[in-house]
């Protein structure tokens, strides 16, 4: 340090000191100011559904999710970049019907596919998506948009390609989604995009324009044959539990006479077997009681004339009955 002059007056010197220390305080608030600043260019604001992805002197040190105010070491020696992680994404493929042009081209060459029984298929389609690695869906591919719209048509090419084209308009329709979906999600797991397909969504799923009309007759005839089928089948299932309910019914009721038939049946057996028995311990006793039984079953029914010993020459009287008509009987 500079030493005084000595010739100086104490006045001098107090406000020498003073400067100096003024100077000095001044310059480490200024210090203080700019470390300050410096590090407030560390602060950022998370949202609901965004993560941060950290970078160290461009390495990947960290991916922060939660919500709120954070802090990292201030630019350049760490920076971030915010993802929305929970935001659905979607791509489009072949249903651009606003399109003109070569946009409208290209849309109609998306479209285009070829099925197994070499027919062409116009078939647009939705992809929808989410981030599920804000590293990954950021970092691992140069790009992330064209190499998801590669690798969704190829999937749903393949799918198609493994199917007739009945089976894309009409009886596999929803198969084509679903398997596209996951053939789809498997290459982007391979590919380590860091993201998940939500769904994909079949639109404006014709054949050719020039054989369209008759594509669109047979899907109505398909559609009509299913209606007829599913009429055929409520009318069925509105008769049949009738009908089985009339056949237990009915197999109940012979049940029940053959069970009173074979009961009167041994009844009767048994009772001649009885009747047997009696005749053999006593043949002429059971004989009278049996006749005696009959003519009192006969007899009260029958019309009955008697006629004195003697008076056998006499012409009986037999009064002839008449029915409610008036006629004889």
């Amino acid at each position: 340090m500079a030493r005084e002059d000595p010739k100086l007056g104490a006045e001098e010197r107090v406000r020498r000191s003073v400067a100096r220390t003024l100077g000095n305080t001044l310059f480490a608030l200024v210090l203080l100011a700019l470390a300050a600043g410096w590090a407030w260019l560390g602060f950022y604001q998370l949202g609901p559904g965004q993560a941060a992805i950290i970078l160290r002197l461009g390495r990947h040190v960290d991916t922060v999710g939660d919500p709120g105010l954070q802090w990292h070491l201030p630019t350049p020696l760490e920076t971030h970049e915010i993802v929305n992680v929970q935001e659905i994404a979607r791509e489009e493929f072949g249903a651009r019907s606003t399109a003109e042009g070569a946009a409208r081209e290209d849309a109609r060459a998306e479209a285009s596919m070829q099925t197994s029984d070499n027919n062409i298929v116009q078939l647009g389609f939705v992809v929808q998506y989410v981030v599920k690695d804000a590293f990954a869906s950021r970092y691992r591919l140069a790009e992330p948009r064209a190499t998801l719209r590669d690798a969704a048509q190829a999937a749903v090419r393949e799918v198609v390609g493994r199917m007739t084209i009945d089976d894309v308009l009409s009886k596999r329709r929803g198969q084509v989604a679903g398997e596209s979906q996951e053939l789809l999600q498997r290459i982007l797991d391979d590919y380590d995009a860091g993201v998940t397909v939500t769904s994909i969504e079949l639109q404006d799923v014709q054949a050719p324009e020039p054989v369209r009309a008759a594509f669109d007759d047979v899907v109505g005839a398909a559609q009509d044959a299913n209606r007829l089928v599913n009429e055929a089948e409520g009318y069925r299932n509105e008769i049949l539990p009738g009908a089985r309910a009339e056949g237990v019914e009915l197999t109940e009721a012979a049940s029940g006479y053959r069970e009173a038939r074979v009961a009167e049946a041994t009844g009767e057996a048994q009772r001649f077997v009885a009747l047997q028995q009696e005749h053999r311990r006593a043949p002429e006793v059971t004989e009278k009681r049996l006749y005696l039984e009959t003519m009192e079953s006969v007899l009260p029914n029958a019309e009955k004339v008697v006629i004195e010993p003697g008076a056998a020459g006499l012409l009986p009287y037999l009064p002839l009955l008449r029915d409610t008509a008036g006629g004889k009987r």
